[in-house]
C-alpha cells in the first residue's frame, strides 16, 4: 500500500504541534511498521522547508529535518500531467488538486491529511490521521 502525506500532517509531526502530534505521529509510525510506502509531493518540500525555517529560525535546522524526512518517505515528483490533471479537477484549491493528482498517478490508497474538506472531489480518498489509525 502507498499513502501520500499532506503537508499539515508532516508539520504536525516535525514541529510537535498539539493537539495533532500524537495521532499524526502514530499514523506515520503505523504506516511505516506495515511497510506502507509513504509519499510526500515533491512540491510540498519547499513549503515544509519554508515553514520549518520560520519555526526554527534556522535554515540549517530546516535542512536537517528535510534530510531526516527523506530517510523515511519518498518525495513523489510532480509532472506536467499532474498539473493538467489538477486543472481539470473540480476541487476548490489548486495545490490540493495537484496533491490529489500526484497521489492518483502514484497509486496511493489514501491522502493522509487533517483537512478533509480541502479534498472534496478528490479521486484518492482523504483520511485524517485519527481515522487512519482505526483502519
Amino acid at each position: 500500500m502507498r499513502i501520500l502525506i499532506d503537508t499539515n500532517v508532516i508539520l504536525d509531526i516535525v514541529q510537535k504541534r498539539e493537539p495533532f502530534f500524537a495521532d499524526s505521529y502514530q499514523a506515520l509510525r503505523k504506516a511505516i511498521e506495515a511497510d506502507t510506502e509513504c509519499l510526500i509531493s515533491a512540491s510540498a518540500a519547499t513549503d515544509i522547508f519554508y515553514m520549518l525555517r520560520k519555526a526554527f529560525q534556522s535554515a540549517q535546522k530546516a535542512k536537517e529535518r528535510i534530510e531526516q524526512l527523506s530517510q523515511i518517505v519518498t518525495f513523489a515528483d510532480v509532472q506536467s500531467v499532474d498539473i493538467h490533471t489538477a486543472l481539470m479537477r473540480s476541487m476548490p484549491d489548486f495545490e490540493d488538486a495537484v496533491v490529489d493528482a500526484v497521489a492518483e498517478r502514484n497509486g496511493a490508497s489514501y491522502i493522509l491529511t487533517r483537512n478533509i474538506k480541502d479534498f472534496a472531489g478528490s479521486t484518492v480518498l482523504a483520511v485524517t490521521p485519527t481515522d487512519f489509525l482505526k483502519k
